[in-house]
């Protein structure tokens, strides 16, 4: 099965260093932390939070090295404490970020869910991208390709996707071009960064 090939995102955004490995990337594939008021690492994912932050690339491998190595002091230029389950929490609020983009297109009529109403968008052209749970039938998936120059995403949970649409579990989903498909790719991407390694999910971006 062809699946799309991750899409050239957001070129003009801004740039930022990654603690853990001294690398600039754009802001798009790092994760923000600041410092609570009582000193403890807080995971940024809206990038909203005031106060002086540090960038860590969306990869769980980037994200322990920071921790081990006790960079979030150094970077937040204060003492602090990290709770022992941060790199969890940050892949659970990126998830939850994620269905609440898609939970969002789906009510503005950007999204379907369902094998049938997937390839009717797929047939007509009308889906830009192709989603469909980590934990979904292998076989039930080959029957559904990537659309020519979409994106994949393959690493949510049926649940996950389920409470997206409202329903209990969605094994098959599709974003339309336009409304808010690029940042859920964008979003997912750091999921996925986070999720890769941690979980069996269909990880596969071909061209």
């Amino acid at each position: 099965m062809t699946r799309g090939r991750a899409q050239r995102i957001r070129p003009e955004s801004p740039e930022r260093k990654c603690i853990a490995s001294g690398e600039v990337h754009p802001k798009y594939g790092l994760i923000r932390f600041v410092a609570g008021p009582e000193g403890q690492v807080v995971p940024d994912i809206l990038d909203r939070l005031p106060g002086r932050g540090v960038y860590v690339a969306a990869d769980r491998q980037a994200l322990e090295r920071a921790i081990d190595r006790k960079l979030f002091a150094r970077g937040l230029k204060q003492p602090v404490t990290i709770a022992p389950d941060l790199a969890a929490e940050v892949e659970r609020q990126l998830a939850r970020r994620v269905v609440d983009l898609i939970s969002l297109a789906r009510k503005s009529g950007h999204a379907v869910a369902g094998y049938e109403k997937v390839k009717d968008w797929l047939s007509k052209e009308e889906a830009r991208v192709l989603i469909q749970a980590s934990d979904g039938s292998p076989r039930g998936k080959s029957r559904l390709s990537t659309p020519h120059f979409g994106d994949y995403i393959g690493w949510l949970s049926a649940d996950e996707l389920g409470m997206a649409f409202g329903r209990q579990t969605v094994i098959h989903a599709a974003l339309a071009s336009g409304g808010l498909g690029r940042r859920v790719v964008e979003e997912a991407q750091r999921l996925r960064g986070l999720r890769a390694r941690t979980r069996g999910g269909d990880d596969r971006l071909e061209g």
